[in-house]
Order: C-alpha cells, then sequence, then structure tokens
C-alpha cells in the first residue's frame, strides 16, 4: 500500500520583518481529507506562515507545493484560484456592505450585475446547513464580533475552498458552536477537502486534528500525531515550562457595593431591543461572569456601563452615584477600564507605537504630563515597566502596535487598562486569542485585581474559563438575565440551557 502523499507542503519558509525573525525555515505537510492544528505562543509565526500561504506575505526562502507541484501565491486571488482560503483572527470584511456583498465581493466568476437574492438563499442555505446563523441583508457594522466570525467561515464555504486555513476561528463561539464548527470541518473532510486549525485551545486540538505541528519563536520544534500526545505536553512544548490548566483561587472577600445596574434598557445598532430590564450588582472584591451567545446584548452591556452607548430607561450607578448615559470620559474618570472585544478597531491604535497605546489611559496627568506637556522620556520608561511586567513580545516600545501579533495587542490593551484601573474593570474575552500561558497569566491577573479590592465584570463566551476565575455567573439570553449562578455551584449543561433561554429558577424546580 502507497503512502498518501500530501496536498500541500510548504518546504524552508523563512520570512523576516523589521528587526523580527517570524519564520525560520519551517516545514509543513498537510494530508487529504486531514485537519493540521498549528500550535504555538503569540508571536510564533503561526499568522504569518498561514498569510505566506494565502498570498498577503511573500516568503523570503522556501516553496510551497500543491498536490505535488510548485505553486506561486502573489495575492489572495492566486490562492482562491488554488482552492486555499482563510478565516483571519483579524476580520477583513467591509463594515459598511452587507453579509451577502462581502461574501461575493471580488468573485469575477460572479455576474457585473450579480443577482443578489440568490446569493441571500444561498447564503441562508449555508446558514442552516452548517448552522451559522446570519441574516444575509444585515451590515456588517451591525453585528457583533460572534456574528461577523459566522461570516468569514460562510465566505469560505460559499467560495468553495478546498483548503481552509481557519485563524483562532473558535474564539468568539460557544461550546456548543464549537462543536458545530467540528461538524462543519467533519462534512469538509469526509468530502476529501483539508484544513489548518490554528488555536490555543488544548481540547479542541485534541477533538478536531489529526497532526499537531508546534512553533517556537519561528522555528518548527515538534510534528505530532494528536493521538499519540495529550494536551499536557503539547503546553510544554508550545511555553517550554508546566501550564496550570485549574487554578487556585482564595474564597472572594466582597466589600461595598461598585456597580449597580437597575432595569436597564439599550437597543443595538438596528434599533432592536438589546438589554432588557438588566438588574445586577458588582461588589469590591468580586468577579461577575457574564455567559450567554454571542449577539445577546453582552456586547450592549458592556457599551452601557462604559459610556458608549446610551441606555433608553434604567439607572447605572458607579460606587453609589447615578452615572448613566455619562460620556465615556466620564465613566474613565469614575474609576472605570475596559478591555473591549474588538482589540483592533476599538481597542489599539495600530498606527501608533506601543509605548503611546500603553500611555492613552495616563497621558493627561503626572507623571507622563507635567503642565500640559507630555513627557517623551516617562512615557518611554513607564511603556518598558509595562512590557517588561506583561511581557509584550515586541522589538522596541517604538514598534507599531500593528506589526504586533494579535496576542501581543491583546497584551498591550490589558497592561493599559489593568494599571489605569481603580475601581471596575470590564473585561469583554479578555484570553481571547491568546496562547496557554498567557491565558493562565492573563485569568492569574484578574484574580489578583480581584485580591486587591477591584470589581471585575468578565464577559465571556469560554465557560471553562468562566467557571474557572468568576465567582457568580449572570447568564444572558436576548438581552435578560436568565439567572445568576454560583460559580463553585455552575454545571455546564445546565449554563447552555440558560444561554438558550430556559431560566435558572424553573430549572431548579425541575431538577
Amino acid at each position: 500500500m502507497t503512502e498518501p502523499q500530501p496536498i500541500l507542503e510548504m518546504r524552508g519558509i523563512t520570512k523576516r520583518f523589521p528587526g523580527v525573525l517570524a519564520n525560520d525555515q519551517v516545514d509543513l505537510e498537510l494530508f487529504p481529507g486531514e485537519v493540521l492544528a498549528l500550535l504555538g505562543e503569540n508571536g510564533a509565526g503561526k499568522s504569518t506562515l498561514m498569510n505566506i500561504l494565502v498570498g498577503l506575505y511573500r516568503q523570503d526562502e522556501g516553496e510551497i507545493l500543491l498536490r505535488g507541484e510548485r505553486v506561486e501565491i502573489h495575492s489572495p486571488r492566486d490562492a482562491a484560484a488554488l482552492g486555499i482560503g482563510m478565516v483571519h483572527q483579524n476580520f477583513k470584511l467591509v463594515e459598511t456592505m452587507t453579509v451577502a456583498e462581502n461574501i461575493v465581493l471580488g468573485m469575477t466568476e460572479l455576474p457585473f450585475i450579480p443577482d443578489m437574492q440568490q446569493v441571500a438563499r444561498r447564503i441562508r442555505e449555508l446558514s442552516e446547513r452548517y448552522h451559522l446563523q446570519v441574516d444575509p441583508n444585515a451590515y456588517i457594522w451591525q453585528l457583533s464580533v460572534g456574528e461577523q466570525q459566522r461570516v468569514e467561515i460562510l465566505k469560505l464555504i460559499y467560495r468553495g475552498a478546498e483548503i481552509l486555513i481557519l485563524d483562532e476561528p473558535t474564539a468568539v463561539l460557544t461550546p456548543q458552536e464549537s462543536q458545530e464548527l467540528a461538524g462543519v470541518l467533519k462534512l469538509m473532510t469526509d468530502e476529501g477537502k483539508s484544513a489548518i486549525f490554528i488555536t490555543h485551545k488544548m481540547e479542541e486540538v485534541m477533538t478536531f486534528s489529526n497532526w499537531v505541528r508546534v512553533l517556537q519563536q519561528g522555528r518548527l520544534v515538534s510534528v505530532k500525531r494528536t493521538a499519540e500526545t495529550n494536551p499536557q505536553e503539547l503546553a510544554r512544548l508550545m511555553v517550554g515550562r508546566e501550564v496550570l490548566f485549574r487554578l487556585e483561587k482564595q474564597p472572594a472577600q466582597p466589600g461595598e457595593v461598585v456597580l449597580e445596574l437597575r432595569d436597564v434598557h439599550a437597543e443595538n445598532n438596528k434599533g432592536l431591543p438589546a438589554l432588557q430590564g438588566v438588574s445586577l450588582t458588582l461588589r469590591q472584591g468580586q468577579i461577575l461572569g457574564i455567559a450567554g451567545v454571542a449577539g445577546n446584548g453582552q456586547r450592549q452591556l458592556a457599551e452601557v456601563i462604559t459610556g458608549l452607548r446610551k441606555a433608553t430607561q434604567g439607572e447605572l450607578l458607579i460606587n453609589g452615584q447615578v452615572i448613566t448615559n455619562k460620556q465615556p470620559l466620564d465613566m474613565i474618570r469614575a474609576g472605570v477600564s475596559h478591555i473591549p472585544a474588538d482589540r483592533i478597531g476599538m481597542g489599539a491604535v495600530g498606527n501608533m507605537a506601543v509605548a503611546d497605546n500603553l500611555a492613552m489611559k495616563g497621558y493627561r496627568k503626572a507623571p507622563l504630563t507635567e503642565r500640559g506637556i507630555l513627557r517623551p522620556q516617562r512615557i518611554l520608561k513607564f511603556a518598558r515597566e509595562m512590557i517588561a511586567a506583561f511581557r509584550i513580545a515586541t522589538p522596541t516600545p517604538y514598534t507599531r502596535v500593528k506589526f504586533l501579533s494579535g496576542g501581543n495587542i491583546q497584551k498591550t490593551i490589558l497592561a493599559r487598562e489593568i494599571d489605569a484601573c481603580r475601581d471596575l474593570l470590564v473585561a469583554v474575552y479578555p484570553s481571547r486569542g491568546l496562547d496557554v500561558g498567557a491565558t493562565e497569566a492573563v485569568r492569574k491577573m484578574l484574580l489578583r485585581e480581584r485580591d486587591a479590592g477591584v470589581a471585575v465584570l468578565l464577559i465571556s463566551e469560554d465557560l471553562e474559563e468562566l467557571i474557572s476565575v468568576a465567582d457568580d455567573i449572570a447568564v444572558f439570553f436576548e438581552g435578560r438575565v436568565m439567572g445568576i449562578v454560583p460559580a463553585a455551584e455552575a454545571d455546564i449543561d445546565e449554563l447552555g440551557l440558560m444561554m438558550a433561554g430556559a431560566e435558572y429558577a424553573a430549572l431548579q424546580e425541575g431538577a
């Protein structure tokens, strides 16, 4: 019996950026009908390698072979013509266009004026088949981050990609949605298609993949059959040390009420109800987790609390003071810090230096400003301290943020917001896109803030994270609170039912 031949080979791939060797003689093989998991710390070179494969970057050295023949990929159009498509960690969507328009944008095989009703029908068929529900006629700016991720996946399915590259595709999905994505991959691989899966979630590596390749500082350090390894070994190969998958946390010592919401209502960008009578209380030294499927009001909750969205009804109190519908600067002055879901669009300024991004919260006052004048040397000193404390991988403090890996952009935001936080930290998916070592560090930071007396609102779609880190978990469905569960008593299946609309009280009665 002959050995199966790889559908894709990357040989000796090297890519350099100013001050960074992103890929160093990397080899990769992908076989028909299989899923390859690509692992590595933030900045290890995974996304760079895949961006070369889809034509966004050009390798400095090395070659790419498809079905045994060398190919030249100069652009994403070249990659698409070869049947290669990628769901990027940072979405490639035009916000002012509809879902349907984004999906067919650039497809030269369509008529000059495509039948958009037919396109919408096809999108709805694929949405239902793969459980990736999205409105074809909605504008991208109206969608949550999770819904935008679904559009990216649908775009590749619609275009018939033979090799599907997924860069952290489940970072914004619930466990149930992740399993549905596993069904998509299973259907594709049964048809002979192949996938490369970049993730930091070890359970997904074990569930989805056939092979694992581990990168470290741009070099390939290990190739493993998934069936012959385990999460602990893979984590050790990634970060060079043992990683704790369960955190030790002391019992919470709640103090005075910091945040109170009383019957808060708010609308989404379409003018439809997003929050419907939300009442919550959060105290000093407490972490309140918010669970829910993307698009059920979590985004609007964070925006109302941070001054980015108006409440249409109800009251918001910070430290006993009514602060409903104040401006974002008023919220900052009230001691609120915000780690947003959209780190590129809202959390950081890509064209500004790491140092300047770190100084965004502190530049108005001493020591970074004196008599209204910025002090560059003090900003630089502050930035170096933050870079060291939060282990941000950047060539220099002057490097523009857009040149960092997604995980290191997230670390930059975390460093700024945690340093500036006085009373309330609103953390929306704070560990999204981070490797296992950095995820462990972020969760420890949140617990450290809690133990220092900060009130932490943790919005996450990772139920394991909520159970591990939070003290209590409030479950949202269609903008309503289905119930609040002590994290120590939380059951994933029960939380899943609440996320689908079951009320906690009713579940307890039926138990």
